[in-house]
């Protein structure tokens, strides 16, 4: 089921998924395509939006960013005032058009239509118990076990099949779905992943992110509670059910990496936790030096506050392209060294002869922060120190999160020293998990196990297998090896 693929040469850990659901607003569809542009940096690889108009769900679908797969054709052809829309980055299953979301079926209980942000730890089990009891399954995503579960509870309602199947799997989930004419939203128990609520006159709208309300004019209500069940209508906003209370295990890398930073999520402003961030990052590791950079543009925030603890100025030293996309081919040895200088662009007469401070939220791989490195040199800065706004990622993700397998993490193995070296940088200081604490509020309500190895659920052997992350589920994994070296197309429709 699980195809875990190589996701390139980069420094970060890769977004999960973008979700979007609106009911009561006229042309929902092209309220859910704004919402999804929105979205976009959630998942790059394919977006789709199923909406109806009270006579059947029509959707359409593509492999590809928001604005390449939705024509204007495509989204006349989304009539009604009832939409869902999701955009992808796969955690499990393949990137494949069969992969995209929303998934919708037709079963005895009528048309249904599913988009989920996170991973079911569960999935690889539950998906062969069904297929031995003769489902059959038509993508390898993890998320098409909440439909078989929805299709064959045997609740006497829409409400009491959804709880059902939820109430019988393991894992984080933020999920909208229609049926019928009812929008539902629903969050698993340990608040994984984040879902808000909003207004726009009678209608009402679910994101996964508040920056998603301001594009389409709908205004905050509340985050949909942990563990909570809502049905929208006509008539309103029901709380249709609970599921049992656990210990909250919000995702950390959403402050940290994920969100942007005019959003906020688990009702902390982002920005303003990424400026913590940098500000403690410049406590726990000071430095001299003559003016602070981001890697932009997640890092910005904390670049910020490194350089007002600092008392640093902050300059705009790198200068992102960001029409590059997630498709760039490099199919020589040439094209894959110019792939930072295709990525930024340094601003020479900042950097030129300086001392100067590198703020990054996080290294992974440390393969693309090293080439950066030797961009800087050959612009002729003359002192690099690097400071990462975050612990070092020792163990993989879980719960809706691409992260590499363990053997590639280049901090579950080496040293600090050892990376300093690989990177090829004067200092490198990264944030302390005491420090990282200190930044949020509630810290004991965040999931920190890509920088502790320990998991709050425990996932299936294959799951961790795909991640090499066998032996202790608990704990890290076996160790990977050292670092070596020195210093879209167009969419489809469907009536």
């Amino acid at each position: 089921m699980n195809e875990y693929r190589a996701v390139g040469d980069e420094d970060h850990l890769h977004d999960e998924c973008g979700e979007v659901g609106i009911t009561g607003i006229p042309d929902a569809a092209e309220a859910v395509y704004l919402a999804l542009y929105a979205l976009q940096h959630r998942g790059q690889e394919s977006a789709g939006i199923v909406a109806t108009a009270g006579d059947g769900f029509r959707q359409h679908k593509g492999m590809g960013v928001v604005a390449d797969v939705f024509t204007p054709e495509a989204l006349d052809r989304l009539k009604g005032s009832l939409a869902i829309g999701h955009n992808r980055y796969s955690t499990t299953g393949d990137s494949s058009v069969r992969n995209i979301q929303p998934l919708r079926v037709n079963y005895h209980g009528g048309e249904l239509a599913l988009a989920h942000n996170g991973q079911l730890v569960d999935a690889v089990s539950t998906r062969r118990a069904m297929e031995r009891r003769g489902s059959i399954f038509q993508t390898s995503s993890d998320s098409e076990v909440l439909v078989h579960l929805i299709a064959t509870s045997r609740g006497e309602s829409t409400e009491a099949r959804l709880l059902d199947a939820l109430g019988r799997v393991h894992g984080a989930f933020s999920i909208v779905v229609m049926a019928g004419e009812t929008l539902y939203a629903a969050r698993d128990s340990h608040g994984f992943r984040p879902l808000v609520l909003g207004r726009r006159g009678s209608g009402w709208v679910v994101v996964s992110e508040t920056y998603a309300l301001d594009i389409v004019e709908a205004e905050f209500v509340r985050e949909i509670e942990p563990g909570e069940v809502i049905a929208i209508t006509p008539d309103g906003v029901t709380t249709v059910g609970r599921l049992p209370r656990t210990e909250l295990h919000r995702c950390v890398f959403e402050l940290i990496y994920f969100s942007r930073p005019d959003s906020c999520v688990f009702g902390e402003s982002v920005d303003r936790v990424r400026r913590r961030l940098g500000r403690r990052l410049a406590e726990e590791h000071p430095v001299k030096a003559d003016c602070v950079i981001s890697v932009p543009d997640s890092s910005n925030s904390a670049a910020l506050g490194f350089a007002e603890a600092s008392q640093l100025p902050f300059e705009l030293g790198l200068i992102r392209n960001h029409y590059i996309g997630r498709t760039f081919i490099r199919p020589g040895q040439l094209s894959r060294e110019a792939g930072v200088r295709v990525k930024y662009n340094l601003v020479r007469t900042v950097l030129e002869g300086k001392s100067i401070v590198v703020v990054d939220d996080s290294i992974v791989r440390g393969t693309t922060s090293r080439k950066l490195v030797q961009l800087l040199r050959r612009g002729g800065v003359r002192k690099i120190h690097f400071r990462v706004a975050s612990p070092p990622v020792i163990g993989p993700c879980y719960y809706g999160i691409d992260t590499p397998s363990r053997s590639e993490l280049i901090a579950a193995a080496n040293p600090q020293e050892r990376i300093r070296d690989y990177l090829g940088v004067d200092t490198l200081g990264y944030l302390s998990k005491e420090g990282l604490r200190t930044c949020v509020e509630s810290p004991s309500d965040y999931c920190y196990s890509c920088f502790t190895g320990h998991y709050p659920l425990v996932p299936d052997r294959e799951l961790r297998a795909g991640k090499q992350d066998l032996d202790r589920p608990s704990a890290a994994g076996p160790s990977p090896a050292p670092v070596s070296g020195a210093g879209g197309t167009k969419g489809e429709s469907t009536p």
